[in-house]
């Protein structure tokens, strides 16, 4: 048992603790042990694509629902130097960071799950680490040594952890109080093995008190049996303790909750408390993780282990778990076509699905994603394989709004602007990212200007009407990381365009950017001659980055990537307004025409087919315009107060108030 800090018994739990009991360590957590930071490692075992990004952000999200403050790590064990030179197919999605890092895509699960904003450092990858180790080597700072995997490089990888680990990601001053880092690929993979020793060093370092291993395993069913099978975990937990690393806590993918025999088997054969075994099943949407751990106390478990047990008597996810239950509900759907180039793995487009699916919780609608690969939609399919072509047209056409994301390659852009031009002349609502915007561009030049060969020079180099050009401080040499990348400033131009009022009417805005290639300036009177209008630029005013069609319901284009910043309860302004104008609420939204509720909460969708009503979360009590008889069965607002404010979801009135909102 610890002393010192001048300990007290606790009242609530009879534990020992600190300066005076659980109160002042709630408020202060950093005080509880005198080492400070404390350490969640979430490894994967058996198969990869268990899900370990969202286990680790849900546990970051849990953690810091009991007070304490949260940052990341994701080690990638490849060599690259960073995702930025990895195809989409090969890896999924390029997350772009506010300071230009192009890292793996679990890092924007860690920020929208606890709203941080993470630097490159917080991805590190074998590459960075090797190109460190030898960067010293030849400055000679190992004084000759014979430079090993041990103890150099996992000397280094410890450092950058620690060094990283210490630097708040929240907004705040001060170190953070948990850093939550996950390993990627599968116990057992040759690549990872300097960082599984150097972890398990990493464990002694830090001290058992300051380390807490999380485990994600599969527990599979055979259709044959029936039954779940432990013995992959089981193999899974030898590997990982034959290589010096034992698990605190077991979280197993299942598609059913764990049997309690099935617990039991594990415990006794991993070593690991029964009430340490965690159960991910399936559920309907992602959000449910973190309440699949907080129901099972997974938070208690990992306090425990850090002897923390008083920190919190309940980790505060109200908000969250109204949003959770809203998203299951919603059953008018908004369809949206995604024209691309990789559809045929949707982690390609992760933060855009993600950026789609907060604006449409926003707005109240079940999002539907219509998959139209680009090429099939050009006129050499229709040829080749009608059929195909066939089905890309009906699936173009049976949509509500049109999204063409950002991308590199001449393949697929013909059918792009295919996409824009329907999206144009029939008044279906659009929303061009990056890529997106230059073949909006291309495709007025095109069709207003009657610049046939239009194009950019990224696709045919000698065009006469070049719309987008190379950017002339781009390398044509070197491919990762010369682009134009992070955080940009965006200036309006005209203040009341769509744009600028959705994020608004600001004077100007910081967006993540990622592209070689930019709107020809030297084209750019021509084309607002004939009604395009660029309503925002950079600082200089020669770079176009947001363009917008002024007689159309909803047609914009941005150079940047919104979808990098769209966080669950606050989603993209641009995707918000896509989502809007393709279920007929954009007008409402423009007009900031807003249902007020108690306590300053506003709700930033369609107000005018609902009532607001107000729910006292530890009440049974209805506000009085709730028991109007002329509200019954009509969709209502519910406003329900959860101790940090109001969170919303829209429920039935008749006889369906959710537990959480009774």
């Amino acid at each position: 048992m610890r002393r010192g800090f001048g300990h007290v018994n606790c009242e609530r739990c009879s534990r020992v603790t600190g300066v005076a009991g659980c109160q002042r360590q709630r408020q202060k957590p950093r005080k509880a042990r005198k080492e400070g930071m404390k350490y969640v490692l979430v490894t994967g075992g058996v198969v990869s694509g268990l899900g370990k990004g969202v286990t680790a952000s849900s546990i970051g999200l849990l953690l810091q629902a009991c007070g304490l403050r949260v940052t990341s790590i994701k080690i990638d064990p490849y060599l690259n130097k960073d995702a930025g030179t990895m195809s989409p197919f090969e890896h999924g999605e390029v997350f772009v960071l506010d300071d230009g890092g192009e890292v793996d895509l679990d890092l924007g699960n860690y920020e929208r799950f606890l709203d941080v904003k993470l630097t490159r450092d917080n991805n590190i990858t074998t590459g960075k680490i090797y190109q460190s180790v030898i960067d010293k080597e030849r400055k000679g700072d190992y004084l000759g040594k014979t430079v090993q995997v041990v103890p150099h490089i996992t000397d280094a990888i410890q450092d950058w952890i620690e060094r990283v680990a210490a630097i708040p990601v929240d907004g705040k001053e001060g170190p953070p109080d948990v850093c939550v880092i996950e390993l990627g690929g599968t116990i057992g993979d040759i690549e990872s093995m300097p960082f599984i020793e150097a972890l398990g060093q990493f464990s002694y370092r830090v001290g058992a008190g300051n380390f807490c291993l999380i485990h994600v395993s599969l527990v599979p069913v055979l259709n044959v049996v029936g039954e779940q099978k432990t013995k992959p975990t089981q193999h899974s937990v030898r590997g990982l303790r034959s290589l010096g690393l034992t698990p605190n806590i077991l979280a197993c993918r299942s598609t059913t909750e764990l049997d309690v025999n099935v617990k039991e088997k594990l415990s006794r054969f991993c070593h690991v408390p029964e009430n340490n075994i965690l159960t991910l099943y399936d559920v309907p949407n992602i959000w449910h993780v973190p309440l699949l751990l907080r129901d099972q106390k997974a938070h208690e478990a990992i306090l425990k282990v850090f002897d923390l047990p008083c920190i919190t008597p309940k980790p505060m996810l109200g908000e969250w778990t109204a949003r959770a239950q809203c998203c299951d509900m919603l059953s008018e759907p908004v369809r949206v076509a995604m024209v691309g180039k990789y559809t045929g793995l949707s982690d390609s487009y992760l933060s855009v699905l993600k950026a789609l699916l907060h604006a449409s919780v926003a707005c109240r609608r079940k999002l539907v994603i219509n998959w139209v690969s680009a090429s099939d939609l050009e006129d050499a399919t229709a040829i080749e394989n009608p059929d195909v072509n066939r089905a890309a047209w009906n699936s173009l056409k049976s949509a509500d709004g049109v999204l063409v994301p950002g991308g590199f390659g001449d393949r697929g852009v013909e059918g792009k602007i295919i996409a824009a031009n329907y999206a144009r002349e029939n008044n279906i609502p659009y929303l061009g990212i990056c890529l997106g915007m230059q073949i909006a561009v291309i495709e007025y030049a095109r069709s207003i200007l009657g610049l046939e060969n239009a194009n950019s020079t990224e696709f045919d180099p000698n065009t006469k009407n070049p719309c987008v050009i190379f950017m002339p401080e781009g390398s044509k040499t070197h491919m990762g990381g010369t682009m134009r990348l992070g955080s940009r400033r965006t200036y309006f131009q005209v203040a009341d365009s769509k744009a600028s009022q959705l994020y608004g009417n600001q004077r100007f805005i910081d967006e993540r950017h990622r592209h070689r290639y930019e709107v020809n300036p030297d084209m750019v009177s021509q084309l607002e001659k004939a009604g395009m209008s660029f309503t925002g630029k950079d600082e200089s005013g020669q770079r176009m980055q947001i363009v917008e069609l002024n007689d159309h319901p909803y047609f914009v284009g941005v150079q940047f990537h919104p979808e990098f910043k769209s966080r669950p309860g606050k989603p993209s302004a641009l995707f918000l307004g896509l989502i809007a104008a393709a279920s007929g609420q954009l007008e409402v939204l423009l007009k900031k025409s807003v249902a007020t509720k108690p306590n300053g909460f506003t709700n930033g969708s369609s107000p005018h087919r609902y009532n607001v009503i107000h729910i006292n979360g530890n009440t049974n009590g209805l506000h009085e315009n709730a028991k109007d008889g002329n509200l019954s069965g009509a969709q209502v607002w519910v406003a329900i107060n959860t101790g940090q404010g109001y969170c919303d979801t829209p429920l039935r009135l008749k006889g369906l108030l959710t537990a959480s909102s009774r």
